[in-house]
Formats: C-alpha cells, sequence, structure tokens
C-alpha cells in the first residue's frame, strides 16, 4: 500500500507543470474549450491502476485506464474493452472475450488480445505486489485465441470473476512496463491507457489535470475537453467552491450540507444519491490487540452501538443499518443472526462483564479526517459517548485518508470506523478483510477455517437457492465472533451545479465523469 509521503512524492515529480487559475469561476474557460473541474478529499495514492487503494481517487485511474467490461451507474455489467459480454464454458471454468477492434491506446499503439494477456500476467507476477493480486490468483492462464480473441482460464469456478474485472485491473499496452518503468504508471502515465483522459499534470494537494482523447472510441461519449479533478481535504472548502462556482461537482460532502443544499436550486445546485453496491460502514478490530482480542468485548461493543440512530440522525437515512456484513434489504441478508448483534445496554454490560476487561478499557479509533466515501467524524463521537457508559474509554484519532489507509492495510491499528466499497458481489468484503492473504487481512487479524471453507463453497455455485444458505452461515458466523461492529450500508451521494448534464451518483461511489457535459463552456 502506497503511503501518505508517496501520494506526496508522485505529485511533486508529476507536477512539473504548473496549472494555473484554479481560483477562477470555471465559466471564465474561453467559450470554445469546454472545462470540467470536479473536486475529491485526498490525492491518489498512486495512477498504476493495479495499485490505487483510493476509492475516492480511483476517478483518477478510471479516466485513464480501462477494463474489458465495466459496471454502469446503475450497477449492471456491460462491455467496455469487450465487444460483448464472454461466453463461458459450462463448467464455468473459461471466459473467452471477443475484443473491440477500433481502439488505441493514447500513444496512438493499437489495442489487441496481446496487451490483455500482458497486463494480466504482468499483476499476477507476485514480484510485481500488485495490491490486488490476491482477489485475481484463481487466473490459472490468459490466453490469446487471436488479434482480438482472449481466454481466461480459471483453477476452478469462481463466481465474483466477472465482477472484480469490473473494478481492480486497468489494461495497458504490451512492453510499456520494460519500456517505460513503473514509475511512469505511477507518476506520469501519459498515453498508457485507452481511457476518455489524457494525463497532463499533477501538483501535490492541488490537482490533476487531464485533456481529452482525441482518438477514444467512444466518439459520441466525450463531453468535455479539459478536466481538472482538485484535491480539497476540508468539507467546508469543498462546499465553499461549488458554491462559487469554482468547481462543478463535489465528492464526500458532508451529509448535512447535501441535506441542505441538494433542493437549493436557487443557488444551482442539486443533488442526489443511490445505494453503493458492496458497501458497509464499520468498525473494523484488530483482534490480535487487547482489548479486541476478547470475543465477549468485542461483541459488548457491537451490542452498544445504536444503528439506527447513527443512521437516522447522523445521516439522514443515507446509511441502511445492519449489524451483519449485509445490507438489511437485500436477499442474503441473515436476520437472525443480526438480531444477535441489535443494539442492547443490558446484554453489552452482560458481555463486558464476561470479558477480561470487565472492569474497563481503552482503545485508539481512527477514522479520516477527509470524509473519505463518507465523512465518519460524527458517528465516531457518537460511538465514543455510547461506550461511555459502559466504562470503556475511546480515544479518537483523525487520520489523513492516505495515512489511515497504510495504517489499516498494514495491521497497526487497534480500531478503525471507516467506510469500504468494493464490487457489488456479497462476499467480496468478507473475503478482504476476514480470510488469509488479502489486501486487508492484517486489519481484523481475524481467522476461520469454517468461514474460509464456506466461502470456497460460495465461489462454486451462481444462483440463490444454492448460494443463500451459504450466505447465511458466513453471516452466522461473523456475528458469532464479532471481528467488527457492522454498522450499515451506505449510500453513493454527491452535489453538483445545475449547469451540468450527463452526471449522476453511480453505485461504485467513484465519480464517473465520461459523458459530464459542463454546459456553461460551450
Amino acid at each position: 500500500m502506497a503511503s501518505a509521503s508517496l501520494n506526496r512524492r508522485v505529485f511533486l515529480q508529476a507536477g512539473a507543470v504548473t496549472i494555473g487559475g484554479l481560483g477562477h469561476s470555471v465559466a471564465a474557460r474561453a467559450a470554445d474549450e469546454r472545462s470540467l473541474v470536479v473536486a475529491i478529499p485526498s490525492n491518489p495514492s498512486t495512477f498504476d491502476p493495479i495499485n490505487q487503494g483510493n476509492h475516492d481517487a480511483m476517478v483518477v485511474n478510471q479516466l485513464i485506464f480501462e477494463n474489458l467490461i465495466e459496471i454502469d451507474g446503475e450497477g449492471h455489467r456491460r462491455p467496455m474493452l469487450a465487444k460483448a459480454m464472454p461466453t463461458i464454458s459450462a463448467d464455468r471454468t473459461e471466459y473467452v472475450f471477443e475484443l473491440r477492434d477500433d481502439v488505441t491506446f493514447q500513444n496512438g499503439q493499437p489495442f489487441s488480445a496481446e496487451d490483455v494477456k500482458y497486463s494480466y500476467d504482468y499483476m499476477l507476477d507476485p514480484a510485481h505486489k500488485a495490491l490486488r493480486r490476491s482477489v485475481w490468483t484463481n487466473i490459472e492462464s490468459v490466453d490469446v485465441l487471436d488479434r482480438y480473441k482472449v481466454r481466461f482460464k480459471l483453477k476452478t469456478p469462481f463466481r465474483p470473476f466477472l465482477d472484480y474485472m469490473t473494478k481492480y485491473m486497468g489494461i495497458f499496452p504490451a512492453g510499456s512496463r520494460e519500456k517505460y518503468g513503473n514509475e511512469v504508471f505511477q507518476q506520469k502515465p501519459e498515453g498508457l491507457g485507452t481511457g476518455p483522459g489524457i494525463f497532463v499534470s499533477a501538483r501535490s494537494n492541488d490537482v490533476v489535470e487531464f485533456r481529452r482523447n482525441p482518438n477514444y472510441w467512444r466518439k459520441d461519449s466525450m463531453a468535455w475537453d479539459r478536466l481538472r479533478v482538485r484535491i480539497v481535504s476540508e468539507e467546508a472548502a469543498r462546499i465553499a467552491a461549488l458554491l462559487s462556482k469554482s468547481v462543478h461537482i463535489i465528492g464526500a460532502p458532508p451529509v448535512r450540507d447535501y441535506v441542505r443544499l441538494r433542493q437549493a436550486k436557487a443557488q444551482g445546485i442539486t443533488g442526489g444519491s443511490r445505494p453503493a453496491l458492496g458497501s458497509l460502514m464499520l468498525m473494523i478490530h484488530n483482534t490480535r490487540k487487547p482489548p479486541f482480542d476478547d470475543p465477549n468485548f468485542r461483541k459488548a461493543v457491537s451490542l452498544a452501538t445504536d444503528r439506527k440512530t447513527i443512521a437516522e440522525k447522523i445521516f439522514n437515512g443515507l446509511v441502511e443499518p445492519s449489524a451483519v456484513p449485509a445490507p438489511a434489504s437485500a436477499w442474503w441478508y441473515n436476520a437472525k443472526a443480526a438480531e444477535g448483534l441489535a443494539f442492547n445496554l443490558d446484554q453489552a454490560k452482560a458481555y463486558l462483564a464476561k470479558s477480561r476487561y470487565a472492569s474497563g478499557a481503552e482503545f485508539e479509533l481512527l477514522y479520516s479526517s477527509q470524509g473519505y466515501l463518507l465523512d465518519v467524524g460524527d458517528a465516531a463521537l457518537f460511538i465514543q459517548a455510547s461506550l461511555a457508559r459502559l466504562g470503556i474509554k475511546v480515544k479518537l484519532q483523525p487520520l489523513e485518508t492516505g495515512q489511515l489507509i497504510e495504517q489499516v492495510f498494514a495491521g497497526n491499528q487497534t480500531s478503525v470506523l471507516m467506510a469500504v466499497i468494493g464490487p457489488s458481489d456479497p462476499t467480496f468484503i468478507i473475503q478482504g478483510i476476514y480470510t488469509p492473504n488479502q489486501v486487508m487481512t492484517r486489519s481484523s487479524g481475524y481467522s476461520s477455517e469454517r468461514l474460509n471453507t464456506l466461502l470456497a463453497d460460495s465461489f462454486r455455485v451462481d444462483d440463490e437457492p444454492s448460494l443463500g444458505p451459504i450466505l447465511a452461515d458466513m453471516q452466522a458466523i461473523l456475528a458469532e465472533d464479532s471481528p467488527s461492529t457492522w454498522i450499515g450500508a451506505i449510500h453513493s451521494f454527491n452535489l453538483w451545479r445545475t449547469n451540468v448534464q450527463g452526471f449522476e451518483p453511480n453505485t461504485g461511489i467513484t465519480l464517473r465523469l465520461t459523458d459530464v457535459a459542463p454546459i456553461d463552456a460551450r
């Protein structure tokens, strides 16, 4: 995982070109140049598509690099660099993709099956230490069948394969790593993707700038000529930039301002939301560290957490409360397991009394100071006050998002309050946090052979009657052991100016900007 120092170094080295005019209205751009400006809370950790861990900042990677398929704004799979969805073998271990023949990389190199094979082979090589390699290790081989046809052979059936393909990968030109070196991918990936945005420059804690790809294969989709992604960590500053017309769209708005401004069309601002598929807000406890090395203490914390109040009073309905790692509205939700962890102070006191920390405990709770995906600062204060009623002292520790992710991925935290999101598959978060050799395994320090077996079983089935009982059993195991305090599924929500066309919140939270038109710059 890239550190905060890498964030700064990447931007400082990439920012050879100074970008001016950020304090002016977006309408001040020349009338013949359609300029779109958006604001997100934190720096990308890297521009390399195989190593980005920050979902807010993933917008910059997705403007440069593309996948064979994508998830649209409503959460549906659709072809991207592939012509159509793949042909899948009867045993679900082979996926054959027909590729588009009208795509070129931004540097003019034609796109082909060789690039797909090269990209996946590079990412799968353990020597390259790709951040999300662990979700792809079920790939046995990637085979070029002809110039525009590629086959993925899997070791065993793997239900989430297509969902994972939409998010944690990007295709780059064959031979490009050897030709340009990894530093170019990390810092200045100009011309190395097939996407709508060509990297121009970047400045740490300031801006990443793109220009339109004139040869982009989706000829009818480009709606801007220049795009600037501003890094604005302070919530109030993002709101001020939107109100002053310095930006068109903001990510991660404060809930209170979102509620206040979304209908304030007189100020030229609107907003919207939709459920974020594959999302959870939770406290990830490090079960190797006291006091979370005691399952009774972990249950006490869960039972003392009033999810309904957090969801309704703090997040104004933009969180759907759930005491297990599944949305309460989902078909696989285990209501019985969730009921066993529902808010109940008497039961919380009883579990605390049975724990090794009956006389009280103290722990540090990390959270992002920059509103990563969702501003959880007020929720952290609420949890601190709630646990104080049990005699548990919580020290709140806000961190910059890059530092927070680094600490959590390394498993250095005692507990962290954060929102997480991944592909829409119901096992992604469970796999990533609570099973071995995954990107966030260290964050929980949790292990269950029974859970591992059930996860493997779930990968082999794809129908609700077969999958439902497996997912229910997984939730029951996790509820019993309580390695986390699950709070609920989150919504994706944004604010934007009414003189923007084609933008809407999407189920993956990361801003989708390819088709957005800044109509004030026409």
